[in-house]
């Protein structure tokens, strides 16, 4: 085919996507259905006809995208608003897979009589819940729910791609030798973690010291991480790591750093990440034939309930019991184990490692999925409303890294005793630049300030306080002090660290410190941190 010809239509196929993400914010069926169905439709059965069924460059092309939507979804999960229920959401993203995939298993083993190793895999294949799909529907719909759901949603979604590869590899590598040591088994689940975390990690604190040292030509910067994003896949994965699980978690250590022009970074990783999730699923509409998928009815409809119904509030249930979630969360996270584009790819390679009939595992794993979208994918918003899991209060944008705090930032401060402002006139204080007292609390009430007015001991001030659109150096941290604090009892100025205490929050107030303030229990520390 003319090269010409095919970039013509790549681009209407691309802009027909875009175009086609606004049927999916008002009709609420997820984004990522609507670019497979684009596929759909210009595939073998659809109005154009393409007869495309080559498995071997699909599943080059969708794991090279996976590997930037991995490392996208450790990017923009903002850790501040993960790291409360990160052990609960590492729970079902590890051991909940593995859950997840043997439960499955089992199921499809007595439910069609499949050999133990096809079915184990099989579950393997659909163990993960799908982060492009879980991350679209919450900011599309902006999903914000009670109890961190949201938070440990992201989280869950994000790093569990990596398990149900690791299951997968496993299992095939069963399959193809035939048998597996003990040995080897755990060797495979040692070398795939540990290489995966080290290498990451390492990777992306270089990365971080280099772009700390060294300014890139404009532009130069997102083309500097992305090559690290594929560095952090292909290094481990040389030496029998886990690539995914390395590119997630320099992609979470990247992404909670401070960054000079995080802003714009963080816009093109979200532009880039569109792009690949349209690819992906595209390509996987393109490679499916809808006409067979009637056959799939039967086991991938039976798969699906037992998924949706039993193996995943079973997971839930059993892993978050602990952290006693309320009954309502559980159904909420339950009804968020969407399966997505990971799990079709995991059946691409699974086809292409030979064993299979083109088409089987791919139709069956496909067929799932599409379900999964269509139920999970469509009702989770609705169950979140009827259950009250909706926080008005909060927004779902504040857990992802490139939320954009209000320009205006309000500051609680006390006239405490001796106080220089006591006595004083507003207009006669120095304030800092670009502040103002917006609101005074006074004996209970509420004075609206002016320039005349008298401050008291014991007021409250409220401080407007306009953030400038610079980018700085400083790293503001807060520290709870604990009875066993090395600082609990002590004075400032005694106490040697690089980091300087610019506010305490001590019983409601909040005190400016001067060197002989002596830091007490129960105290929080606004602090400077110096790296």
């Amino acid at each position: 085919m003319d090269m010409n010809v095919v970039l013509v239509f790549a681009a209407l196929v691309m802009i027909a996507a875009i175009f086609a993400s606004r049927i999916s914010s008002r009709s609420g069926i997820p984004m990522l259905l609507v670019f497979m169905a684009l596929g759909m439709a210009v595939g073998v059965d659809g109005f154009l006809g393409i007869d495309f069924e080559n498995y071997d460059i699909t599943n080059s092309v969708c794991s090279a995208a996976l590997i930037f939507i991995m490392f996208y979804g450790g990017f923009g999960t903002s850790w501040k608003a993960a790291r409360k229920t990160a052990v609960p959401a590492l729970l079902l993203s590890f051991p909940g897979t593995v859950s997840t995939a043997l439960l499955t298993g089992v199921f499809c083993h007595f439910a069609f009589s499949m050999d133990w190793l096809d079915a184990l895999l099989l579950g393997s294949v659909l163990s993960s819940t799908d982060a492009a799909t879980v991350f679209s529907i919450l900011r599309s719909r902006r999903l914000s729910l009670k109890y961190g759901t949201s938070s440990l949603l992201e989280m869950e979604s994000g790093s569990n791609d990596p398990a149900a590869y690791m299951l997968v590899i496993i299992f095939l590598s069963i399959r193809q030798s035939g048998s597996l040591s003990f040995l080897s088994v755990l060797y495979s689940v040692f070398s795939q973690i540990v290489y995966a975390l080290i290498t990451g990690g390492l990777l992306a604190y270089a990365a971080w010291k280099l772009l700390k040292r060294f300014s890139f030509p404009d532009g130069f910067t997102p083309i500097f991480i992305l090559a690290v994003a594929i560095l952090s896949y292909a290094l481990p994965s040389l030496i029998g790591g886990n690539g995914y699980l390395s590119a997630y978690l320099a992609g979470i250590i990247l992404g909670n750093l401070k960054l000079e022009g995080k802003k714009d970074l963080v816009s093109f990783f979200n532009a880039f990440n569109g792009m690949m999730q349209i690819l992906i699923f595209f390509l996987i509409g393109l490679l499916s034939t809808p006409s067979e998928l009637p056959g799939q009815i039967p086991m991938g409809l039976l798969m699906s309930l037992f998924m949706i119904l039993i193996a995943r509030p079973l997971t839930v249930a059993l892993l978050t019991l602990p952290f006693r979630f309320p009954w309502r969360q559980q159904v909420v996270i339950s009804a968020a184990g969407l399966r997505g584009a990971s799990s079709i790819v995991f059946a691409i390679v699974v086809t292409v490692a030979g064993g299979y009939t083109y088409g089987s595992v791919f139709n069956t794993v496909f067929f799932v999925v599409l379900v999964s979208l269509l139920v999970q994918g469509t009702l989770l918003p609705f169950i979140a409303l009827k259950l009250r899991m909706i926080d008005e209060e909060e927004d779902v944008l504040k857990t992802f890294t490139d939320y954009e705090e209000s320009s205006i930032e309000f500051i609680p401060l006390e006239i405490a005793d001796g106080s220089s402002w006591a006595g004083c006139m507003i207009r006669d204080i120095s304030m800092p630049p670009s502040s103002i007292v917006a609101a005074i609390e006074r004996n209970g009430s509420t004075l609206v300030p002016r320039g005349d007015t008298l401050l008291e001991k014991g007021d409250k001030l409220i401080l407007a306080l306009t953030k400038p659109d610079i980018e700085t150096n400083v790293s503001l941290s807060e520290e709870s002090v604990g009875r066993d604090h090395p600082w609990n009892g002590k004075m400032l100025k005694d106490i040697k660290s690089r980091d300087l205490v610019l506010m305490i929050l001590r019983d409601g107030r909040t005190i400016i410190p001067s060197g002989s303030t002596v830091v007490k229990k129960g105290d929080v520390l606004v602090k400077n941190t110096h790296d």
